[in-house]
């Protein structure tokens, strides 16, 4: 079955309207009633899939892969030597010498494999983690790289995955929204990151709070009405009543229906959100687990617990962003000061994040994806204590969700520059996610002005080979 959409001549709710005696009126007041199902119900994968949703935890910025996951014998033996290759022909800006990292890698867990003393907790996670050390994109600046990896596009306004994801699958809970951001950047791309564009309204992410708003403060807008639920629905079906008329006359109109989607949806999430958001009946262990007992930690903590428990609650595509308007991960000066400080805050949380899914059976079903939305340089700026943007080779890690555990996947050159062996694009990125959602990225299509979208446009090749 192909998921491409073409719009009808006429609407299932206009030929409900226009049908014998009242029957219009049955249709209208079903869509609103949940007496019909909502279009964001949940659809079975068109594959085996062995993950049902995905967490990504966005670390924006661009962390440095040689400084965390991907150690470079060769960069810490020529320390201060030119790059002895050729660089980029586009560049952020310009870098001096080669820099080593300054911390130290160790081998952990079974696998043996390396982690730098920045994730000394997720480095006690090792075996659960997939390393693809050979991603890269196409732009060296934040904007266009983060809409590259949120959309696919770096210079058109397309639907973000998780919007994509959200109409393949729909979510399997019809009290909260199948795609939730949880305090998203409003930089760089902003609201396109999670939005929508041409795919239907309901499929688009629901921001809770955003980068400047702390987590324990971060509640969906207007989520705590003044109106009582009872004269809510009152102006719900006048509004249905009024809609109704105007759709008589006009005809289909997908825009319109879209909002009233939506309106029920805020309705139906009145009740669920806060309870979702209510982290107080979580225990004190569980609480620790994920650092809420320390100020460093507390903030991107409690966001990784929120994300636990929307996960268990049927949201399809959660995303959690560690957004700083200081530091992020941005480091072209004070590289140890600022990837010291933004680790420390992530890595409890991150590990107890991936020790509580699994403590909890979610991890097998659960695909969890870390990132930033390029690497950086192996040569130095900032007075020897920076590094550059680097979309041609990074490092991002998978957990769960049907992917091979405890291994790395592609490399990079021997100074960390170029991604070299088993190079796995954005687009390819995506097809893979897809593909573990059992979706076929080149199926899951749209028609849009005239021809047909897909997340990964024309490119794209899934990565079998992490499959477990």
């Amino acid at each position: 079955m192909n998921f491409k959409v073409q719009t009808p001549l006429l609407s299932r709710r206009a030929a409900l309207q226009r049908s014998a005696v009242g029957f219009g009126w049955l249709a209208a007041s079903s869509l609103l009633a949940e007496q019909s199902p909502s279009p964001a119900v949940a659809k079975p994968p068109r594959l085996l899939a062995p993950a049902k949703r995905i967490i990504f935890l966005f670390m924006k910025g661009g962390p440095s892969h040689v400084d965390t996951f991907d150690p470079k014998p060769l960069l810490d033996r020529d320390d201060g030597k030119p790059y002895p290759g050729e660089k980029p022909r586009v560049q952020f800006a310009p870098t001096l010498d080669l820099l080593k990292s300054p911390w130290k890698f160790q081998n952990y867990g079974q696998s043996g494999l390396p982690v730098s003393e920045l994730f000394p907790h997720v480095a006690q996670c090792i075996d659960d983690l997939c390393i693809l050390r050979s991603c890269h994109g196409t732009n060296p600046a934040h904007g266009g790289a983060l809409l590259k990896l949120h959309t696919g596009s770096d210079n058109f306004v397309r639907p973000s995955m998780g919007a994509w994801v959200n109409y393949g699958l729909g979510s399997e809970n019809q009290n909260l929204p199948g795609f939730i951001t949880i305090c998203p950047t409003l930089a760089h791309g902003g609201v396109n990151n999670w939005g929508a564009a041409f795919l239907p309204a309901w499929t688009q992410g629901t921001p809770i709070g955003n980068a400047a708003v702390p987590s324990d403060k971060a509640l969906v807008r207007h989520i705590n009405p003044r109106l009582a639920p009872s004269e809510q629905r009152q102006q719900l079906d006048l509004l249905a009543a009024m809609n109704r008329d105007h759709l008589a006359q006009t005809g289909p109109n997908a825009a319109l229906e879209g909002r009233l989607n939506s309106f029920e949806l805020a309705f139906r999430m009145q009740m669920a959100m806060p309870e979702a958001q209510d982290i107080s009946r979580e225990s004190e262990a569980t609480k620790k687990l994920y650092g809420l007992d320390d100020p460093v930690t507390e903030n991107f903590g409690r966001q990784c617990l929120m994300a636990r428990r929307f996960a268990e609650r049927g949201v399809r595509f959660i995303q959690v962003s560690h957004s700083d308007a200081d530091v992020q991960w941005d480091q072209h000066g004070n590289l140890r000061k600022g990837h010291t400080k933004n680790a420390a805050e992530v890595d409890r949380p991150i590990a107890g994040l991936l020790k509580d899914l699994k403590a909890r059976g979610l991890l097998q079903d659960t695909l969890v994806l870390w990132g930033g939305e390029f690497g950086r340089t192996p040569a130095a700026q900032g007075g020897r204590d920076g590094r550059d943007h680097n979309p041609e080779g990074f490092t991002m890690w998978l957990a769960g969700g049907g992917v091979k555990p405890g291994i790395t996947y592609g490399a990079t050159d021997d100074y960390g520059w170029f991604a070299a062996q088993n190079k796995i694009h954005i687009h390819d990125l995506h097809a893979t996610l897809l593909a573990l959602l059992g979706l076929d990225h080149e199926r899951l299509t749209y028609r849009h002005a005239g021809r047909d979208f897909r997340l990964t446009d024309v490119h794209g090749h899934v990565v079998t080979d992490i499959f477990a």
